[in-house]
């Protein structure tokens, strides 16, 4: 599975405001979404795209249009908070909704809810959550997805830890992964350290 590690100077200023523990939800919702976009565009940056041509003011202009079908899945409830970034650069995509509940004694995903748009067999799919932590939710989102006949897919993640990208690739080695930090390690209770905390709570001022 390819792990693509993002060095972007603003993606890791944004990220410094996300791991700040001073930091309001206000500012944690505006770097979320400063970095949910860079992730994104880098993500889909090698899209189908097609040949065009555009009358300016002035005069014809050739250009490119995006050609692929783009579906984008967050993971609830924190993956909602890189949904708008992801519409922001694609108003086109079609949106799914993945809900996942994490056994806290266990660390195991189980699905409460699942909404998928038809027919993506030949779509790209984005999926998209903040943490990658076990592992577990993104497996189990993915088999979702694949239930589809979707074969396409990349996932977008803030933070990620070595657990979970070693189980990610081990269970879908077909799914590239972009992410602009791999953290040290998980603690006792399966979350990421150093990290930024719960993201969810941080995000929705629940803490």
């Amino acid at each position: 599975m390819p792990v693509h590690v993002l060095d972007h100077p603003l993606m890791h200023d944004a990220l410094v405001t996300l791991r700040d523990l001073t930091t309001p939800p206000s500012e944690f919702r505006r770097s979320a979404h400063r970095i949910s976009l860079m992730l994104a565009a880098e993500a889909l940056r090698d899209v189908r795209s097609t040949p065009v041509t555009v009358q300016t003011v002035l005069a014809p202009a050739p250009g490119r249009k995006i050609a692929s079908d783009i579906v984008v899945v967050p993971i609830l409830r924190a993956g909602l908070s890189m949904l708008d970034s992801v519409l922001e650069l694609v108003p086109t995509a079609r949106v799914g909704v993945i809900g996942l509940q994490r056994n806290e004694q266990t660390a195991e995903a189980s699905e409460y809810y699942c909404k998928l748009p038809p027919h993506m067999e030949d779509s790209e799919v984005l999926l998209v959550d903040p943490m990658l932590a076990t592992g577990g939710s993104a497996v189990a989102a993915i088999e979702l997805i694949k239930a589809t006949g979707a074969r396409r897919i990349r996932m977008i993640c803030i933070v990620s830890a070595p657990p979970g990208v070693e189980v990610l690739q081990q269970a879908h080695p077909d799914v590239d992964l972009y992410t602009p930090v791999i953290d040290r390690e998980l603690n006792a209770q399966k979350y990421i350290v150093p990290g930024l905390g719960d993201f969810g709570d941080r995000l929705y001022g629940t803490v």
